[in-house]
């Protein structure tokens, strides 16, 4: 049988289809929402199964999670994301006990015990502050690519203190160091510590346990997750491809029936 996961999110909508008689990914997609939570989600399935080649008829249960899992009409099962990341994540790294997720609009950072299951978390999702967006529009500002923020980052020489996490004012804030003639390098590493002391400190509330893995689109960000490491002390695991955990841990959910 095949089981997939579809988890769509604020910005970016994924899909996994799983083998379940092998416990092997058949094939993944990731795409940009847009303004419709249903019609991305049949796209994002199908392309899925396309590179997967097979039939998305086949596909024999679908588990939906993320913001917009609700509007997803063929789903057999609906699942929180914590739920899904936590099972995703311990799934690739069974010593995983905490995850670490920056998505594009929320954070969160869930503690899970020696099955795996969710044992506490802590989720940001009021406001864009230590986000992807929130990096997003950062890179915008410095007229850097997003992809290039993770190297630049480690070019720097020096430490910037960001004192906003408001994606407003950050942009103020940044702006105005352009204007000194700061170093971009030095702002961007200024960047990504301010988005680490605000998870280490969501990470305190939910208290924290080694192992960690790291997921979501902001986990491929060299700068934050270096920045986190020192922060906190330990080595933080991520997947080859962090954005699909969630949907990863929906198509395991879909397995089991």
């Amino acid at each position: 049988m095949i089981a997939a996961g579809v988890d769509i999110g604020s910005l970016s909508a994924k899909a996994v289809l799983l083998n379940v008689d092998r416990g092997q990914i058949l094939g993944y997609s990731i795409m940009p929402t847009g303004a419709s939570s249903r019609d991305v989600a049949e796209r994002v399935l199908a392309e899925a199964a396309r590179r997967a080649g097979v039939d998305v008829g086949k596909v024999g249960r679908v588990v939906a999670t993320g913001y917009g899992r609700i509007a997803v009409p063929f789903a057999d099962r609906k699942v929180t994301e914590i739920t899904c990341h936590a099972r995703g994540a311990y799934h690739l790294f069974p010593r995983t006990r905490t995850v670490i997720d920056i998505g594009g609009q929320d954070s969160k950072v869930i503690r899970i015990g020696k099955d795996g299951r969710v044992v506490d978390f802590v989720m940001n999702d009021k406001c864009a502050a230590g986000t992807g967006r929130f990096l997003e529009v950062m890179a915008r500002a410095l007229e850097v690519n997003l992809e290039d923020m993770g190297r630049l980052s480690g070019l720097a020489r020096e430490r910037l203190a960001i004192s906003s996490m408001c994606t407003v004012f950050a942009e103020s804030e940044v702006i105005s160091l352009i204007a000194e003639g700061r170093p971009k390098e030095d702002i961007i590493r200024g960047l990504h510590d301010a988005v680490s002391e605000r998870v280490a400190g969501m990470a305190e509330r939910v208290g924290l346990e080694d192992s960690i893995t790291m997921t979501g689109g902001v986990a491929k960000n060299d700068g934050v997750v270096r920045s986190l490491e020192e922060r906190l002390g330990v080595k933080i695991s991520r997947p080859e491809e962090p954005q699909i955990v969630g949907a990863l841990g929906a198509a395991l959910i879909a397995a089991d029936g």
